[in-house]
């Protein structure tokens, strides 16, 4: 399991990142086009992204709800892998599109195209339970927890590389400080939410599901339960 040294940095990115970030581009798009009246003039301008938070953003106080009254309506619970679609803005969307790109291309191009969905919907999903159940409330949008999976799958991507070449293994997670680090800084500085707290339920959710999801992962996973 290693990367193809040889290989052109401009590979065809695989098929499901491209699907992933198109959806978050074409959801963006709709809304630049209902802000110039092109399209929906029924909910123009700003309306179009108010609206579409207010129905697809994840919501701790509505998770909490449905709980509570035991009662999960589909088009509630949708909210848990609805929200990475969903940006607060042009800027929002680049960033997390530009993660995700690059990180489902290299975790693709190691661990496969199913890898990739999965820890991107695994994180979204664990992230949001984390923000549901850490947050203490806000709403959650955007594709970071998502995006921050995918980190999770290239730290153990590299710490198997660097294991096999001898070196400090705990350089692998040299990315997820660096991140983290900025996060600390950006949030003292300018303030900032409680997102991270998804983004970190995403991270370890893509970086657990690595072992499994490694070719012939699960294979040597349930080799050494049955030894123990």
């Amino acid at each position: 399991m290693d990367w193809d040294h040889n290989a052109s940095p401009f590979n065809a990115v695989p098929p499901v990142v491209l699907a992933l970030v198109g959806a978050m581009f074409a959801v963006e798009l709709w809304f630049v086009l209902s802000q110039a009246g092109i399209v929906g003039a029924t909910r123009g301008g700003d309306d179009a992204r108010i609206f579409a938070l207010q129905r697809f953003a994840f919501s701790p106080e509505i998770m909490a709800m449905m709980v509570e009254r035991g009662e999960y309506p589909p088009s509630q619970l949708m909210r848990i892998v609805s929200y990475p679609f969903v940006h607060g803005g042009f800027t929002h969307m680049i960033f997390a599109g530009v993660f995700t790109l690059a990180l489902g291309k290299m975790v693709g191009e190691v661990l496969g195209q199913v890898a990739v969905a999965v820890m991107f919907f695994s994180g979204t999903v664990a992230g949001a339970l984390a923000f549901w159940l850490l947050a203490g409330g806000g709403a959650l949008f955007g594709a970071f927890p998502g995006a921050y999976a995918l980190i999770g799958g290239y730290t153990f991507i590299m710490w198997v590389h660097l294991g096999r070449r001898g070196e400090n293994q705990y350089g692998a997670f040299t990315l997820i400080g660096v991140l983290l680090a900025f996060q600390l800084v950006f949030g003292v500085l300018f303030g900032a939410g409680n997102d991270w707290i998804a983004d970190i339920g995403g991270f370890f959710a893509g970086l657990f599901l690595s072992v499994p999801l490694a070719p012939g992962g699960w294979r040597r996973m349930m080799e050494r339960l049955r030894r123990r």
